[in-house]
C-alpha cells in the first residue's frame, strides 16, 4: 500500500492531505463545545464566571456534581429514567416493527387505509389539554404507565420500517409459509433478524427521546415524587440555581470561593450527566445505526 502511495501523483497525494486536515478541523470543532462543557463541569464554579477555560480546568473540582447527587432523589429519578427508556424501547420497536409486518404484507387489503390513518394521527394532533383529559380517563395521571403506554407506537418509525421491509425479497415469507411457518413466526424469526439495521435506527431515536424527556413528568406526573424522572429534577435544579444566582448579593457570591454552585457550572454538569449513558450505547449501534438511515429512509 505504501508503494502504491508513492506512486500517486503529487497533485493526488495533495489533496489527501488537504481532505484529512479538513476532516480534523472539522472533528475539532464539532468535539470542542462538548469538550469545554466538561472541562467546565470539573472547574469551581466562581473561577468558570472569568471566562478562558477552555482546554482544561484551571481549578480542578468534583463539587458541581456533588451538590448535583446531594440528595437521593436523582438516585431514584435515575432509576426512573433508565426503566422507562429500556421499556418504552423495547415496546416501541417490537410494536412499530409488528405494525410495519403488517402494513407491508401486500395480501392485508386494509394497509392502504390503516396507513392512511396513521399517518393522519402525525398531522391531526388533539392538542395538550384532551391529551392531559384523554390520560385521565385512562388512568394514567401520576402513573407509572403514563411512560409507557403512549411511547410504545410511533407512526414514524411504522413508515421506516415499513419501507425496509418493502425492500426485502417476497420469497423468504412465501417460502417459509410453503414450510408451514405461520405470520407471527415468520416476523419473529424471518423478518425481524434482517430488519436489524432499522431496529437499531429506530431503538437509538426512541431511547434518545425517552432519555432526555421532562416534559411529560412535569405535566403527568409532577405530584408524585417517586415518578420524578432524573431530567425533570436536573431542569428543576438548573431553575432554582438560576433564582438563588439572581437573588444572590453580587459581592457575597464573588467573595465564596469553596463549595459554591452557578447556573454555568451546574448547566455543565447536567449536559455531561445526561449525555453519558447516550454515549455509551451509541458505539453498539453505530453500524446499524448507518445502514438503517442509508436503507430505512422513507420515500416518496
Amino acid at each position: 500500500m505504501t508503494n502504491h502511495y508513492l506512486k500517486r501523483s503529487i497533485p493526488d497525494r495533495a489533496f489527501d492531505v488537504f481532505n484529512i486536515f479538513i476532516m480534523l478541523l472539522l472533528m475539532i470543532v464539532m468535539l470542542f463545545p462538548f469538550w469545554n462543557t466538561i472541562v467546565v463541569s470539573f472547574n469551581d464554579a466562581i473561577d468558570s464566571i472569568k471566562g478562558s477555560v477552555s482546554w482544561w480546568p484551571r481549578k480542578f473540582t468534583f463539587y458541581n456534581y456533588a451538590n448535583l447527587f446531594r440528595t437521593n432523589k436523582l438516585i431514584n429519578a435515575f432509576w426512573i429514567s433508565v426503566s422507562r427508556t429500556v421499556l418504552a424501547t423495547v415496546l416501541n420497536v417490537f410494536f412499530s416493527s409488528l405494525t410495519a409486518y403488517i402494513l407491508s404484507r401486500k395480501d392485508f387489503i386494509l394497509r392502504k387505509l390503516m396507513t392512511v390513518f396513521l399517518v393522519a394521527t402525525m398531522y391531526i394532533s388533539p392538542g395538550l389539554i384532551p391529551t392531559y383529559f384523554n390520560y385521565k380517563d385512562l388512568g394514567l395521571i401520576n402513573n407509572y404507565l403514563v411512560y409507557i403506554w403512549p411511547a410504545a407506537l410511533g407512526v414514524f418509525n411504522v413508515i421506516v420500517i415499513r419501507t425496509f421491509m418493502n425492500g426485502l425479497p417476497e420469497s423468504l415469507a412465501e417460502s417459509a409459509k410453503i414450510d408451514g411457518a405461520g405470520e407471527f413466526r415468520i416476523f419473529l424469526q424471518i423478518i425481524m433478524p434482517l430488519c436489524k439495521p432499522v431496529l437499531a435506527t429506530v431503538a437509538l431515536w426512541v431511547a434518545v427521546g425517552a432519555w432526555n424527556s421532562w416534559f411529560d413528568t412535569y405535566i403527568f406526573a409532577s405530584s408524585k415524587q417517586w415518578l420524578s424522572t432524573l431530567q425533570y429534577e436536573m431542569m428543576k435544579l438548573l431553575s432554582s440555581s438560576i433564582i438563588q444566582s439572581a437573588q444572590a448579593n453580587p459581592n457575597a457570591a464573588a467573595t465564596t470561593r469553596a463549595n459554591t454552585v452557578t447556573p454555568m457550572s451546574i448547566r455543565a454538569a447536567i449536559t455531561v450527566v445526561a449525555s453519558l449513558p447516550i454515549i455509551f450505547v451509541y458505539p453498539f449501534l453505530q453500524k446499524y445505526f448507518v445502514t438503517g438511515l442509508q436503507l430505512g429512509g422513507v420515500k416518496g
